[in-house]
């Protein structure tokens, strides 16, 4: 995966945009003269080796709490809320609300104006697109070309066979997969905003399976559009405090289930994420090409899908023929428009640098030298199957994602877990293992692998000093 970056997005860059987020003045590491080459590294290769900690500047210093009106509204789930809650996304305003996956921005799929709200809010370049969701099949279908463009009378008898073809394997990936966290990519009905689908003239689409999100579509009564509910590039969030920490200056409601129906306060009983699942859906592109014999469904973000399942469900209803599947996960800048999101190489992040550690230096099979030990007295470790647990003692905290290597553990705490390791007092950096991967790995693993890959800006590295 480390090898898909672009040539073009050179390391320095990557490393810059660890200087600042959301008006946070950071620390930076000072990388070797390597850091300048516009060569990706291969995993298993040589890597970076990080220098010196150095004072970038305080250009971007914090706000002053004054400054920083809290205008967001947490809501609970009544009936009465979920009616309000609709209105509002009809107005062409704002709410987040829970889904099976992560919390969602929601707005008016269909309102141009409201969706420029959403990019706003995020502070989201126009290259990453939005997700729309919906309650029924049906719903999603209206949006694809291939569903609703077959009387035209200019299209010819090949290209309505490939459109049949190509209509055939949304219905039948609907039916498997939805609701659920799978979306689906195709060209799109003329009618469908440009804004949605950052100009590439592709869709995505997908049915939530939360009662609370489809409850939000039920009262909204119009389809939408709902990307993470955070600043663009940070961690995803799981738990409504996530949306406040990050949206709490913007005009969105929040649904928050542990609010108490009758009170409107907290609940006492903890504080565990509604998102089961906890990253993101799958995402896969449907596409028949009047150039090949054969369409494609590619996948282009990994989640709890797997091309597998998807492979399954088009031989089970006579597609295999059709159409190749394959992945074709992508790390791109903000600069390039995709017809998916997830697909930028900084992504996930959270607000203290963050890299991963090669192969070669987990497990401690080398001896630590004392500016090793220095740096990681000051540093926070995520490890995944005890891969980093030999360094353990010399953190300031440490976290396993799950010891025993179980995906959907992981995956359930990843986000929340990279939200902790912003909340260390002291922590200037912190590690996360690169994880290295069978071909038949699960879809989860999959996933946890290009969480953590994003979160770290794909920047791997062989030493701690």
């Amino acid at each position: 995966m480390i090898g898909a970056i672009s040539a073009a997005f050179g390391y320095r860059s990557i490393i810059q945009q660890h200087l600042t987020f959301r008006g946070h003045h950071q620390r930076a590491l000072a990388f070797s003269a390597v850091a300048n080459s516009m060569t990706p590294p291969h995993s298993g290769e040589t890597i970076l080796a990080m220098s010196e900690v150095e004072d970038i500047g305080t250009a971007n210093e914090e706000k002053s709490s004054a400054d920083m009106k809290t205008i967001a509204r947490m809501v609970s789930t009544t009936q009465s809320s979920f009616e309000q809650c609709g209105q509002r996304l009809r107005d062409g305003k704002l709410v987040s609300f829970p889904t099976e996956t992560v919390y969602g921005l929601g707005c008016h799929a269909l309102d141009q104006s409201a969706v420029q709200k959403v990019f706003d809010a995020k502070e989201r370049p126009l290259s990453d697109p939005l997700i729309v969701h919906v309650t029924k099949s049906e719903d999603a279908l209206e949006l694809w070309d291939a569903s609703t463009s077959m009387s035209r009378s200019e299209i010819s008898n090949q290209a309505q066979h490939l459109q049949e073809i190509e209509k055939k394997a949304l219905n039948v990936l609907t039916e498997a997969f939805f609701p659920g966290p799978l979306t689906l990519v195709a060209r799109a009905h003329p009618s469908i905003p440009q804004i949605l689908m950052a100009n590439t003239g592709f869709v995505a689409c997908r049915s939530p399976s939360h009662p609370i999100a489809r409850a939000l579509i039920s009262a909204a009564k119009v389809p939408i559009a709902a990307p993470s509910a955070n600043k663009f590039g940070h961690v995803s969030p799981t738990l409504a405090e996530h949306v406040m920490d990050d949206l709490g200056q913007e005009d969105v409601w929040i649904i928050d289930p542990t609010l108490d129906a009758a009170e409107g306060t907290k609940e006492q009983e903890g504080h565990s994420p509604v998102c089961q699942v906890g990253v993101e859906s799958t995402v896969a592109k449907v596409e028949m090409s009047n150039e090949q014999t054969k369409g494609s469904i590619t996948i282009l973000r990994h989640g709890a899908i797997s091309s597998s399942s998807i492979r399954e469900a088009l031989a089970k209803n006579g597609l295999s023929d059709y159409f190749e599947v394959s992945d074709s996960v992508r790390f791109t800048s903000e600069k390039v428009s995709n017809v998916a999101p997830g697909q930028t190489t900084k992504h996930y992040s959270p607000n203290v640098p963050c890299f991963m550690v090669d192969a070669s230096r987990q497990c401690q099979q080398n001896e630590l030298s004392q500016e090793e030990k220095a740096i990681l007295a000051q540093s926070v470790i995520i490890d995944y199957g005890k891969r980093l647990s030999g360094y353990q003692q010399h953190v300031l905290a440490y976290r396993d994602l799950s010891v025993e290597g179980d995906a959907s553990m992981a995956a359930s705490s990843v986000f929340e877990t990279l939200r902790w390791s912003e909340r260390i007092q002291g922590a200037n950096r912190v590690f996360v293992p690169d994880i290295i991967l069978a071909n038949n790995e699960d879809a989860l693993d999959l996933a946890v692998k290009d969480k953590l890959t994003r979160a770290a800006s794909a920047v791997i590295v062989n030493t701690f000093a």
